[in-house]
Formats: structure tokens, sequence, C-alpha cells
């Protein structure tokens, strides 16, 4: 199963809504790198995801719905998913955390800033999870 990190503005849509609404079509998507990414999601994928305006993974999610045709393209060109099932983070994990992690050298997060879907390595995401919990500390390179 594949692991995907969304890049979400909090002020348009956050994780507290994903909670609230218990699920989502991910639309607006518009980046050609971006669009195949989505279109390669699958049902059951894991879903990280990430505020924007924060600079900071802030939980998880699932993809509920593989690609469909986005309904508000007139051309065609865009996809959704439907995610769902948040989980919060104990606490974000920031940024300059995430660059600190070896797991993440060379990722697209790092290397491609704008990039607002991006795939994940099982590591990476076992990295955030443990800097999301509780209590978890700062974890730096070797």
């Amino acid at each position: 199963m594949a692991c995907w990190l969304l890049k979400t503005e909090p002020s348009a849509y956050s994780i507290s809504d994903l909670v609230r609404d218990s699920r989502t079509r991910w639309d607006g998507v518009t980046n050609p790198q971006a669009l195949r990414h989505l279109r390669a999601m699958r049902t059951g994928d894991d879903v990280v995801l990430y505020h924007s305006g924060e600079k900071a993974a802030v939980g998880t999610a699932k993809v509920l719905s593989g690609p469909a045709p986005d309904p508000r393209d007139p051309a065609g060109k865009l996809v959704t998913v439907e995610v769902g099932g948040a989980r919060p983070y104990a606490r974000p994990v920031p940024l300059g955390e995430i660059r600190d992690l070896a797991a993440f050298e060379g990722s697209p997060l790092l290397r491609q800033g704008r990039l607002s879907v991006v795939p994940l390595e099982v590591a990476q995401r076992k990295a955030l999870a443990r800097l999301g919990a509780a209590g978890a500390g700062r974890v730096s390179r070797p």
C-alpha cells in the first residue's frame, strides 16, 4: 500500500475540518506532477496531512476511493480522490524537524516545496508518526 502527503492551507481546509466532516473530496489540484500522484492513489492508501501555512505534518487519513474525474472541470483533465478517517498527531511535526530526518533526504517534499501531492516512503511515514506521537523528542540525523 502506498502513502501520500497531501498539502492544504489550514484556512481553506484543515485536519480539524476533515475530522468534523469525516470524509471529503480532495480537489483543486492542477499541477501536472501532483495530478499524476493523485491518479496513482488507490483505496486504502495512507495519507499524511500537511498544513502549508504552518509548514507542518499534522496527522493521517486514508484514501477512501480512488481517482475520479473532477465534476467541476469541464475540460475533464482534473481528478479527485475521497479521503477520510483523519487522525491528528498529538503534536504537529514542523518542516524543520522533517528536514533533519535522514529518511527525507532527496524527498520531493524538500526538493519541490510547492508540490501539493507528494509520495512518501514507508520509513518517512513511520518517522512522521513517531515524531507526531505524544512526548516525541526531536530526532536528528545520525
